[in-house]
């Protein structure tokens, strides 16, 4: 497991801007998502879940979202979506997308939105993909509806966009059902379909966490070559900060549903402000052998506090 050196978060000030995005000189793009101070609500429990979260994301930027499990990612991640569970609502503050505040969205709107301009990536991409259907009609199906195009033209796009995402053999996978592919070749195949009619931004959720090491710095590849190519923006959940560190320009460090700390990603992995960020810095830095050989070494974010 890599470790968070200096040469591991990379000094994006001095980087030029991915492809698609403003040039650092020119005024800012408009945010294609806009979360501010959103508060999310368990009506079961009357307990509030999310506190206070926000962040915008404008074309080519990508944003780091890092925490424990229960800390309140998904949730908050799902409230961009629209697809929070059916007891949880947003009970304070807004999400915008392009612009438009999703409260006032129609079910009809929503599916015009999602996929068009904002799409997702999944832990576990098998249970978002078909196992009866062949994964290539599967994304085949997404272009067809989404734009309109004869089966022909949507399979030849679908193809297309299985060879962008460096699987081998496009026509064989194409022709595929869901358990003849490794855990990689499905997220590559679930990313396929997340960016099949170009959306402005994705929100990538724990997306490499189930896959080997060498797989998951493919997909991180794939990813930042999309986002620098197209313009794409991102919103990247995981529990690794390795990950976040490649990836992000932002990261927002949650806690209980909280967030603890937030800012550029160089400053706040190497200059962590919060107890429970310098936890999971330790954590991190002491994971493997070390952890086992020098308990005592780490630090306990409560008596931090």
């Amino acid at each position: 497991m890599r470790t968070l050196s200096q040469n591991t978060v990379p000094d994006r000030t001095e980087e030029s801007a991915p492809a698609g995005t403003a040039n650092p000189a020119a005024p800012t793009a408009p945010p294609v998502v806009a979360v501010r101070d959103v508060h999310i609500t368990d009506r079961v429990t009357d307990r509030e879940i999310v506190h206070g979260v926000g962040f915008e994301l404008t074309p080519g930027k990508a944003v780091g979202i890092v925490g424990e499990s229960g800390s309140g990612k998904t949730l908050t991640c799902r409230a961009v979506l629209g697809i929070l569970p059916p007891h949880f609502e947003v009970s304070g503050g807004s999400v915008e997308i392009d612009g438009t505040d999703i409260a006032t969205l129609t079910p009809r709107q929503w599916t015009a939105l999602r996929g068009t301009t904002i799409g997702a990536v999944f832990q576990d991409p098998a249970s978002y993909l078909n196992p009866s259907i062949r994964v290539g009609a599967q994304i085949a199906e997404v272009i067809r509806v989404k734009k309109g195009v004869k089966r022909r033209e949507a399979r030849r796009q679908a193809l297309g966009l299985l060879r962008a995402v460096r699987l081998r053999d496009p026509e064989l996978v194409y022709g595929q059902y869901t358990y003849e592919l490794s855990g990689g070749m499905l997220q590559r195949v679930l990313i396929a379909a997340a960016i099949a009619v170009e959306p402005r931004a994705l929100i990538a959720d724990e997306a490499t966490t189930a896959l080997d090491v060498t797989v998951q710095a493919e997909i991180l590849d794939l990813l930042a070559e999309l986002r620098e190519r197209t313009g794409l923006a991102l919103v990247v959940v995981s529990h690794d900060l390795a990950v976040v560190a490649q990836l992000c320009d932002e990261v927002l460090v949650m806690r209980q549903g909280e967030v603890v700390e937030q800012g550029p990603t160089r400053s706040v992995l190497h200059d962590p402000q919060h107890a429970y960020t310098r936890f999971l810095m330790a954590e991190h830095e002491q994971y493997g052998l070390d952890t086992f050989l020098n308990p005592q070494g780490r630090e306990d974010p409560e008596e931090a506090s």
